[in-house]
């Protein structure tokens, strides 16, 4: 499916009808990832329309030359969210990158979003990130990007990196990728915090962002809920399915709380 914004033509896959759940994947990837990782734990939630585009330059979206780096792609996010939800307020989830673009999302228009999940963002102040350390590792399973994204390195994590991974990563453009790369900090990072039902995961091994700044962060936020996952990396969606969705079925169930 493709939905066009004044700037991009976003491609996405969608389920279920509802409230609209717009889910963000990272970088160097696209809605693959996120849709084999968030999808069993959103959908067995009822009421929910959950939509998984692939970010600009990124899968199927092309990155026009207009965007110069992360605020411009928050601004053509901000028109796809309109697009998908029109008038009704709608929930963010993002993975790594996707979850500091959602984050921005959510600082910019706070009123139209009812709730923000982030998962093992990746944020300014990244500090002390540990070193690699698998939980399971067998030998040499996989190639490099592989035992370098996973702690948790089994046939069955290989497989889920051979299908739903890899093949993002094939059709990167590289191009946009160092563009937007080379201005990825957001504008109004110093804005007050998002005020709605948050939800920050973190792996404790996540050796690519850490878990410091995700900690720093729900400190912020008024209504958010933390979790730092023991035995968890990066790949905590994928490692971690079960804990996932039980945190993403709790903040939902907050989210409907407040109305």
């Amino acid at each position: 499916m493709d939905i066009r914004t004044e700037d991009v033509i976003f491609h996405s896959v969608e389920h279920g009808d509802g409230r609209p759940v717009l889910v963000l994947h990272g970088a160097g990837v696209d809605h693959r990832e996120t849709e084999a990782c968030f999808e069993p734990a959103l959908e067995g939630i009822s009421g929910l329309r959950r939509v998984y585009p692939d970010l600009p330059g990124m899968g199927r979206t092309p990155a026009p030359a207009s965007l110069r780096g992360a605020d411009d792609v928050v601004d053509t996010l901000l028109d796809l969210a309109d697009e998908v939800s029109g008038e009704q307020a709608y929930l963010l989830v993002g993975h790594s990158a996707g979850a500091y673009l959602a984050l921005g999302m959510a600082t910019r228009r706070p009123e139209r979003v009812a709730g923000l999940a982030l998962v093992c963002p990746l944020l300014p102040g990244v500090r002390d990130v540990p070193e690699h350390r698998p939980v399971v590792a067998a030998g040499d399973l996989g190639d490099e990007q592989f035992r370098d994204y996973f702690v948790v390195q089994t046939p069955q994590m290989l497989e889920r990196y051979e299908r739903h991974v890899l093949p993002g990563a094939a059709v990167v453009d590289e191009t946009a990728m160092e563009r937007i790369g080379a201005s990825w900090a957001l504008a109004d990072a110093s804005a007050p915090p998002y005020p709605g039902p948050t939800a920050v995961v973190a792996g404790h091994r996540d050796s690519t962002v850490g878990h410091a700044a995700a900690t720093e962060l729900a400190g912020r936020c008024p209504c958010a809920s933390l979790t730092v996952v023991e035995d968890a990396g990066h790949a905590l969606p994928h490692e971690k399915p079960d804990l996932l969705r039980a945190l993403l079925t709790d903040w939902v169930q907050r989210v409907e709380r407040t109305g």
